[in-house]
């Protein structure tokens, strides 16, 4: 089942706060309108680990 998130948080690249869409299907990501999984700040952005907890269910 596809699912539409919308999180918000401070974006470190951008330098300010956002709106990230997360698409998931089934539980795993499908698409995602920040650098998720590329950004040197993965570590420690608030939005990424909003992420996580969404496909880690």
């Amino acid at each position: 089942m596809m699912a539409e998130h919308y999180l918000t948080g401070y974006c470190r690249v951008l330098d300010s706060a956002r709106v990230v869409e997360v698409i998931t299907e089934d539980g795993t990501l499908d698409e995602c309108d920040c650098c998720y999984g590329n950004c040197k700040f993965q570590c420690q952005c608030t939005i990424a680990q909003n992420i996580e907890e969404l496909i880690s269910d």
